[in-house]
């Protein structure tokens, strides 16, 4: 178990919060009923349809001792908006990367929602700390989607606990057990996993993009440069292969949804697309370490294999 401030989660999984449309409310509500930290992504969602989400997980949570969070990209263009709708719903915690929010800790500073964070440096995670955050989630360039560091969680994490006192978050690569296992020993009180969420049964992309994961081999997740001006890490496919090409097909479209754009293409209709389950021209994210996983299974499972871990480090 594990207490913030007012807040107690009964293990401490964050389960990745993973644009478009990937992490929602059914995926959330199920990591929150077996006492997680459930995440609705909220990129890209109107002001409408993601208070609806978190109503909607928040009816399907059958079990307290859990939380729910939302994911909010720094670097979208109605950032804070997301932000205030996600406190007017009763959201927990608002997690945040993609870029760094000053302005989000004097917004919520006399609220009840937590404030998390994710860093990839020491530097980000003493401003954070100093700011007023509650816990941080450090995140290596092995993780999945938008990167912030060229180094992996494992080469990062220890410097940062030893330096941070508040609550340390690892994720980058932590699929298995074992790995969870790893970033506890460096210091971190929990972790956060995206990807293996994604082969679950509760997630609600096609069965495409989970076969994807199923089907990804060592080595077949790359870094491109996604149009957001940040690294990312997407599995190989035929329109990663056009973007490493540079032959990608820049939109003739533009709604204005990050603050700044390269508009080489355009990530949300192609995260979209991911989702949905065009092999030829959807994008698939992925932590580098995808191809650990070998299985879909419901979310009980993934935590029933994961408790023995966080037993042992009972703090």
């Amino acid at each position: 178990m594990l207490t913030i401030g007012e807040l107690t989660v009964d293990i401490p999984i964050i389960q990745g919060g993973m644009a478009i449309r990937v992490s929602m409310a059914r995926l959330a509500a199920a990591v929150a009923s077996e006492g997680g930290i459930g995440v609705i992504a909220g990129t890209a969602l109107s002001i409408k349809d993601l208070k609806e989400e978190i109503r909607k997980a928040r009816e399907l949570i059958v079990n307290k001792g859990g939380a729910l969070a939302v994911n909010i990209m720094v670097a979208t263009s109605n950032f804070m908006e997301l932000v205030q709708a996600s406190v007017d719903a009763g959201i927990d915690i608002v997690i945040f990367g993609a870029g760094f929010s000053r302005d989000i800790f004097e917004v919520l500073k006399e609220k009840r929602t937590k404030i998390f964070p994710i860093v990839s440096s020491l530097k980000l995670a003493k401003i954070a700390e100093k700011l007023g955050a509650d816990a941080i989630v450090v995140e290596g360039g092995n993780a999945g989607g938008h990167l912030g560091t060229d180094k992996d969680s494992w080469d990062i994490m220890k410097e940062i606990t030893d330096n941070i006192k508040i609550p340390i978050f690892g994720a980058g690569g932590v699929i298995n057990p074992e790995d969870a296992e790893r970033m506890l020993n460096l210091g971190t009180v929990g972790v956060q996993m995206g990807s293996r969420f994604v082969a679950t049964d509760e997630c609600d992309v096609s069965d495409y993009f989970k076969q994807k994961y199923i089907n990804c081999k060592e080595g077949d997740v790359v870094k491109i440069m996604s149009c957001a001006g940040l690294p990312a890490n997407a599995i190989i496919s035929p329109f990663v292969n056009r973007i490493l090409d540079g032959t990608q097909e820049q939109p003739t479209i533009c709604n204005g949804c990050l603050k700044k754009c390269s508009h080489s293409f355009c990530v949300n209709d192609r995260l979209v697309r991911g989702h949905d389950g065009d092999a030829e021209g959807g994008l698939f994210f992925s932590g580098r370490d995808a191809w650990k996983i070998n299985d879909i299974v419901p979310v009980k499972e993934i935590f029933n294999r994961f408790k023995p871990v966080f037993e042992k480090y009972k703090k």
